[in-house]
């Protein structure tokens, strides 16, 4: 069952940091795929920057309790730093993907095939939807 948050809660996260700029991507990505193998659950692959303010209001709504519970009972998460789309990039060609737009969101199952090819950017604009609606969108991949 998703969180239903309340009207209030803001996406304003300065402290979300969630790409580690030293990380392999590639290597995160395989132990999320290796763990969503073992658990049943779809992986989440989250591929941004620091930089980007979407990004990182996202990572803030991810780490608000309500939600984080829900995303861990349903997903393998893995945040992929591609910096300024310079960074990482293998993983986004790993699957056919030209980044256009920060966030861009994949939807993976345990076996890596795409479950959403066209809709990974919906969240580029993540600081102008309210915080159910970023949930209602994580909630339709399940």
């Amino acid at each position: 069952m998703k969180p239903h948050l309340a009207a209030t809660e803001t996406l304003d996260r300065p402290d979300a940091v969630p790409y580690d700029e030293g990380a392999i991507g590639a290597a995160d990505l395989d132990a999320a795929l290796a763990r969503a193998k073992v658990s049943g659950k779809k992986v989440l692959l989250n591929m941004g920057g620091n930089w980007c303010g979407d990004c990182r209001a996202v990572a803030g709504l991810l780490d608000s309790p309500e939600v984080k519970a829900f995303i861990e009972a349903n997903y393998e998460l893995v945040f992929v730093n591609v910096g300024r789309y310079t960074e990482n990039l293998d993983v986004a060609e790993r699957f056919g993907i030209e980044l256009c737009a920060a966030p861009t969101l994949v939807m993976l199952d345990a076996d890596g095939t795409v479950l959403n090819p066209d809709d990974m950017i919906t969240l580029r604009s993540a600081r102008a939807m309210t915080p159910q609606a970023i949930v209602d969108w994580f909630a339709r991949w399940i």
